[in-house]
């Protein structure tokens, strides 16, 4: 996936989870978080980001924050990219052969699930998660407690009772990271219940991503250690 119209800022602050201020050629702007999650080991006053310009004339906020570095690292944090990412993996057939069906936001029970793929013999769902909280080289999710997540997680459990496959994928949104684990410091409940999960036949998988100024794309799976 690419972006376009790509500049170069400095994150300034952030008032609230949907704007951030950012200096640009001089300039304080206020732009548009991709992210409403914390974000707060990454969004550091003086730290270089990267925005996307708007095409929209008409828009309050000209410009998307995307992507933010820390250290040599770019790491993307726009929460609707994994999404297209994973859909684009999937077409590329790099999860699973002969797909005949791929559906985004199936309802299932009482959730929405990110996807419904089939195959000759084979029907499948599966939740995406955005990863971009990084320690020392390992990555982990949530960034902040996620009830949301742990019913997909709970929901995804009643589907493999149901006779359907069931993944749950963390797009890592970084690249060269060691492995990814569930965040148990942070919301203890979702990682005892992902583990309970991996247990019962639902298939825990994570991928990092190539990332630069202007471009993400999944690379190589991860290990995960739950």
């Amino acid at each position: 996936m690419e972006y376009n119209n790509i500049y170069i800022g400095e994150f300034i602050e952030r008032p609230n989870r949907f704007i951030a201020k950012v200096r640009l050629n001089d300039e304080i702007c206020v732009v548009h978080v991709k992210n409403t999650g914390r974000c707060k080991e990454l969004l550091v006053p003086g730290t270089k980001v990267y925005l996307e310009k708007s095409d929209n004339p008409n828009r309050k906020t000209k410009y998307d924050l995307v992507s933010v570095c820390k250290g040599d690292r770019i790491i993307n944090i726009d929460s609707q990219l994994p999404n297209d990412l994973v859909e684009e993996f999937l077409r590329e057939e790099k999860l699973f052969a002969d797909i005949s069906l791929i559906k985004r936001e199936k309802v299932y029970g009482a959730s929405r699930f990110d996807f419904y793929i089939e195959t000759k013999n084979r029907k499948i769902f599966m939740e995406v998660k955005g990863c971009t909280l990084e320690e020392n080289g390992v990555v982990s999710f949530p960034d902040a407690p996620t009830q949301r997540g742990l019913k997909h997680i709970n929901e995804l459990m009643n589907a493999i009772c149901n006779g359907y496959e069931a993944y749950v994928m963390f797009v890592v949104q970084m690249k060269d990271v060691l492995y990814f684990t569930p965040a148990k410091n942070i919301h203890k409940e979702f990682a005892d219940t992902l583990k309970i999960a991996s247990e019962r036949g639902v298939k825990v998988l994570a991928y990092d991503c190539y990332v630069d100024s202007k471009s993400v794309k999944i690379c190589n799976q991860v290990e995960v250690r739950l």
